[in-house]
């Protein structure tokens, strides 16, 4: 089995007192991870709130009968949580009953989790999000060197466990993933009335991988308004499809401001809502390839490693870009992504002028290693 790199971090804050929440998107590996991290318990009780009987045991109950539905397990676990109603109540409760045992929540939306959990149950919770797998973790589990051998399957059909434990049935998981899991909890969400326009605002999306995205054109795409438009890119950040990097400005006049630029969390999703899984060889997306792979990459490794790190882009108003930028303690990192190495790359002059003091690495398929190292970013 791949292990998980925050598998010790949820280990550590066993017996705090708190419930311990994990999001992410669905089949990337929630359920798998708290199996692995209770392997040592015997008296477990597991909870699907995706099964009707098990999320009506929890919807609408007194402290008393959440007492007795938990018996005198060591460790509770629920999964699919976001799909018991007013589930937030029902963990504060819990919290406060000051059990012995162990909770642990999993969760594949933040549509109803961030709104029922964190305010009735501010304070009760440590809350982790889990990502398809890292490249981090699989050079853990291989090497170095044989993901580099693999780095172009990657690129393609991405990082989902299932995708690289059954390489030779990428394609139907992913296009299951695409077409079912992906849609589940946004369909079932009140704000969702129209699912055909939703799916060709995700293929739009797709086709756009780090440009910087403009409401009002994907409004014209898609032929529903701006404020739609926005309201579903929202629900699709908070199902863990996609998310979003600011635009990075200060005091020069030409910097876009209030740009954004949108990214999948994984590769694999984003070229099955396409349907294109065709080798590097035959794609003239390698480039939005690359660059969509190492910021999610990098999402993951600040994530895990705890760095507490901004990310944003930076373009001016004549197109002068900076692919990534990341700030930390008042220090900016400046990044490009070059699939072919052999491409010069340097910064605008308006940024080197405006912002002296700034790193500057171009990320190739040369040097990725250290960028998305994550034993380094944790020392």
């Amino acid at each position: 089995m791949i292990h998980r790199i925050i598998e010790q971090l949820i280990e550590n804050d066993f017996g705090r007192g708190k419930i311990i929440v994990l999001m992410g998107a669905r089949q990337v590996g929630k359920t798998t991870l708290f199996d692995s991290v209770v392997s040592g318990s015997s008296n477990v009780l597991r909870l699907n709130c995706d099964n009707y009987d098990d999320r009506s045991d929890l919807e609408n109950k007194t402290s008393t009968e959440l007492r007795q539905l938990m018996g005198n397990h060591e460790v509770v676990i629920i999964d699919e949580a976001q799909r018991a109603k007013n589930i937030g109540l029902s963990l504060k409760m819990l919290a406060d009953l000051k059990l012995s045992m162990q909770i642990l929540v999993t969760g594949s939306s933040s549509l109803t989790l961030a709104n029922e959990i964190n305010e009735p149950a501010t304070g009760r919770l440590i809350e982790y999000n889990l990502f398809p797998l890292s490249l981090a973790e699989l050079m853990q589990h291989t090497s170095p060197r044989e993901e580099k051998r693999l780095l172009e399957q990657r690129m393609i059909y991405g990082l989902y466990p299932e995708v690289v434990t059954t390489p030779g049935d990428a394609k139907r998981i992913l296009v299951n993933l695409a077409n079912n899991y992906l849609y589940r909890d946004l369909l079932e969400y009140r704000g969702v009335k129209k699912p055909e326009v939703l799916q060709k605002l995700v293929r739009a999306l797709a086709l756009q991988i780090g440009s910087e995205v403009s409401y009002n054109e994907l409004s014209r795409t898609v032929g529903v308004d701006k404020a739609t438009v926005e309201s579903y890119i929202d629900l699709l950040e908070k199902c863990f499809v996609v998310f979003r990097l600011p635009a990075y400005s200060s005091n020069l006049r030409s910097e876009i401001k209030r740009g954004r630029k949108i990214y999948f969390y994984d590769n694999g999703i984003r070229n099955a809502l396409l349907s294109n899984f065709a080798p590097l060889e035959l794609r003239d997306d390698v480039g939005m390839l690359w660059e969509n792979m190492m910021v999610s990459e990098r999402i993951k490794r600040n994530s895990y490693s705890r760095s507490y790190v901004q990310m944003y882009f930076w373009r001016t108003q004549q197109q002068q870009e900076v692919d990534l930028i990341e700030e930390q303690d008042g220090r900016l990192t400046a990044f490009e992504f070059k699939w072919n190495n052999k491409k010069k790359a340097k910064l605008p002059k308006p940024f080197i002028d405006n912002y002296p003091n700034t790193d500057f690495k171009v990320i190739s398929p040369d040097n990725y290693v250290e960028f998305v190292d994550i034993t380094s970013a944790m020392l």
